[in-house]
């Protein structure tokens, strides 16, 4: 078979030209297109080293680190294309675009901003921290076996809630020494026949048994926990721990009369004071008829006064040097407190002496 003849006009030579040129067109379809631009800070200075991925349909992806000046350079295959950015303490950056045949894409400038620092700030409440601080002062034993709950070694620890109070002041009731104490303080009223009233033996044991620990537990009650709560006053002994003896003598001395309210002021201590006379007087009830002595009753607070100032003292020479399993103390941390009258057994082994006084016999 005769091959077909070129046209007219056309050279064979040429129409292998235009073949070559086409094909030529084709390849430069398909060559990659160079994606190139500069990462900065807020301030226009180049960002190095910060990590710009490349994501494409086309191709896997790609990741390279900005030079000195902040400059990065890809290859890419037409077709869109996304870029991510970033770099240690800036927020990450994207950006998304789409590359031409044979087009270099030159991104714009990418401005990284400062990333947010986020703090977290965990509000406890106030009742959540003294509960913490009770728990403390619950381990506090003076010769690792006398209760001395009412004492804080935290200069400057959270006002109680009334419910808090309550519990410190029932758990110092019901703790086993309290009622060692009272019955050695009734032993004490029975050999030496105070109220006799109750008579002798086994009966007038558990009678002025009873009338101590009454005395206790009304005492501890009302001056502790009742009167605290409705005057808003703090009932534990704070240790000052700082200054001069004289100063923490002085200061010893004085807080038996006053305190420190819940809302942090200085203030007459109506509660050890008045709880004092509240259980003296509750205290006609039981006590036998000749006994009743509305005298003794006040002659009694004011020595319950002075066994608590006497108790403050040895709270802040002594007792701290016998009580094991104490909570960090630095007094220079912050203000003292103030102490009240002292509801603990230490405390309670001085009180228990002005009951001796009360006998009418």
């Amino acid at each position: 078979m005769l091959s077909q003849p070129a046209r007219a006009g056309q050279d064979p030579a040429s129409s292998s030209q235009i073949g070559i040129s086409s094909a030529s067109q084709t390849g430069t379809a398909q060559a990659d297109a160079r994606i190139s631009g500069r990462v900065v800070d807020p301030t226009g200075v180049g960002v190095a080293g910060a990590a710009v991925k490349l994501s494409s349909g086309n191709q896997a992806d790609q990741q390279t680190v900005t030079d000195s000046d902040g400059r990065f350079a890809f290859a890419a295959e037409p077709g869109p294309i996304h870029l991510t950015i970033t770099s240690a303490g800036f927020a990450a950056q994207e950006f998304s675009g789409s590359v031409q045949s044979g087009q270099p894409l030159e991104v714009p400038q990418i401005i990284l901003s400062l990333a947010t620092v986020n703090t977290e700030v965990r509000v406890v409440p106030p009742q959540v921290i003294a509960e913490a601080q009770i728990k403390e002062e619950e381990k506090q034993r003076a010769l690792g076996f006398i209760p001395n709950y009412y004492v804080s070694y935290v200069p400057n620890a959270q006002p109680l809630a009334p419910r808090q109070k309550f519990e410190l002041a029932w758990k110092t009731i019901v703790d086993p020494v309290t009622f060692g104490i009272t019955g050695a303080v009734a032993g004490i009223q029975q050999a030496q026949n105070d109220f006799s009233g109750y008579g002798q033996g086994a009966d007038g044991y558990a009678k002025r048994y009873g009338a101590a620990y009454a005395n206790v537990a009304i005492g501890t009650m009302i001056g502790g926990a009742m009167l605290p709560s409705l005057f808003k006053q703090d009932p534990r002994y704070f240790y000052k721990g700082t200054g001069s003896k004289k100063s923490r003598l002085m200061y010893a001395l004085a807080t038996s009369v006053i305190c420190k309210g819940d809302n942090g002021q200085w203030q007459a201590n109506y509660s050890g004071i008045l709880g004092g006379l509240a259980a003296g007087g509750i205290s006609n009830l039981y006590y036998p008829a000749k006994d009743r002595d509305a005298g003794l009753v006040f002659q009694n607070a004011l020595i319950g006064i002075g066994a608590t100032a006497a108790a403050n003292v040895l709270q802040e020479f002594v007792v701290r040097k016998l009580t094991p399993n104490l909570p960090a103390h630095d007094p220079a941390s912050g203000s003292t407190g103030s102490g009240v009258k002292s509801h603990s057994l230490v405390g309670r082994a001085f009180s228990s002496l002005g009951s001796l006084v009360r006998e009418g016999d």
